[in-house]
């Protein structure tokens, strides 16, 4: 057993033990305890994260509706947490959260995190990932990426100057030209693809990402499908993200992304080549804590598609 399955084992059977011998008043705190209590625990134990790193998991009334913000499916307090796969293996965890709105120079922004841990044997990954994307114009103005993976280790903080087209190492005295006015990273793309229309046989070419040699980055999508994960049948579009260089959805690889066939775009399903292992990385949904969006035409379509599944819940059919 991999010890990061190893250390979930044991996790798992200390809290049977614990729960095993502990009286009824002890039993009833520990149900009264809150989602986000829960989410905070779990994510604090897996991957050792700060205090600006937990998400805030917010009712719809402490979302203010902004009419300036860009129409998109997703807003703060959205929370989904993926069981990590290397090829056939159980390898780990995973999570994406909005943590909140944040500003920027003035700019209103989401802060968004994803975060893999895990590994197979020898073959580790320890990767998190974070993204300051505009709430208005969805484009990133900082970008962080720390990679811990096998043979290779990284810390890289980049800052995008769009009125001067140039992206700046923070971490590296090192600068460059900056492939758009509008840039995204990596992570901000998978958040910019779920406000694509996502039309079956389409390519979406896109001059964004914020290296001018990762340009043009390609969206095709392939099908409609339908994939299960945790016990839910999900509907979904698979999507082929490609960009002109290396890293999550580098050139070459089968990079594969499949969302939620309905008004949320969640990536149920998430498929990355990484160098030096022995099989694709996969993150396979395992439950979603909704957000709540900004755009008063995307919150509009949030309540009305979680009324949707509560209805068909209620009479007995899977959530989609």
């Amino acid at each position: 057993m991999n010890t990061v399955m190893a250390g979930v084992a044991m996790r798992a059977g200390l809290v049977a033990l614990v729960l095993g011998a502990a009286p009824v008043a002890v039993l009833q705190a520990q149900e009264e305890r809150s989602e986000r209590d829960i989410i905070v625990d779990s994510l604090r134990a897996i991957y050792d994260i700060r205090d600006d790193q937990v998400p805030v998991l917010l009712t719809e009334n402490e979302v203010p509706i902004d009419a300036f913000a860009a129409p998109a499916p997703f807003g703060p307090g959205e929370h989904l947490e993926y069981k990590v796969k290397v090829g056939i293996f159980n390898a780990g965890d995973g999570y994406m959260s909005v943590l909140g709105v944040d500003e920027h120079e003035g700019n209103p922004v989401y802060r968004v995190n994803l975060g893999i841990k895990g590994g197979v044997g020898p073959a580790r990954v320890d990767d998190m990932y974070h993204t300051w994307l505009d709430v208005t114009t969805l484009q990133t103005w900082r970008y962080i990426r720390d990679i811990d993976e096998v043979g290779y280790q990284s810390y890289r903080h980049w800052e995008f100057y769009p009125d001067i087209m140039r992206w700046e190492r923070i971490d590296f005295d090192r600068g460059g030209d900056l492939g758009s006015v509008l840039p995204l990273d990596e992570i901000a793309f998978i958040y910019y693809i779920r406000t694509l229309p996502l039309e079956v046989g389409k390519t979406y070419t896109l001059n964004r990402y914020f290296k001018e040699d990762g340009n043009p980055v390609k969206v095709t999508v392939l099908r409609r499908d339908q994939r299960e994960t945790e016990g839910v049948l999900y509907n979904t579009i698979v999507v082929a993200p490609e960009i002109q260089t290396e890293g999550l959805f580098g050139e070459g690889g089968e990079s594969e992304i499949h969302f939620t066939d309905d008004e949320r775009r969640v990536p149920v399903y998430v498929k990355s080549d990484i160098p030096n292992f022995p099989g694709s990385l996969t993150l396979h949904l395992r439950s979603i804590t909704d957000g709540h969006p900004l755009n008063p035409q995307s919150r509009a379509a949030a309540v009305a598609g979680r009324e949707q599944r509560a209805e068909a819940q209620a009479a007995g059919s899977f959530p989609r």
